[in-house]
């Protein structure tokens, strides 16, 4: 509790041991599964391959990540673009 009253910049959210809901990966994680659902690859590597190629696009989607962490609704500061 010390550290973080010594820093005025930093915000601190105390969540739930179990909270989906809170967390931006889990919105990025169900984004991914949504975009595989009619996928039907032969190989675990052709799989792979996909997974990381649209692990890629949303990574150069910045209004995307944002949404995701929006959604939370943990955020005090957006980031103005």
């Amino acid at each position: 509790r010390a550290l973080i009253e010594a820093r005025p910049w930093l915000t601190v959210f105390y969540l739930p041991t179990y909270a989906p809901d809170l967390n931006p990966v889990e919105m990025a994680w169900s984004h991914l599964k949504r975009s595989l659902g009619n996928l039907a690859p032969c190989t675990l590597d052709e799989l792979a391959k996909v997974i990381r190629s649209r692990l890629k696009q949303m990574q150069y989607r910045a209004s995307l990540l944002d949404a995701f962490l929006a959604h939370t609704g943990l955020i005090t500061n957006p980031r103005s673009t």
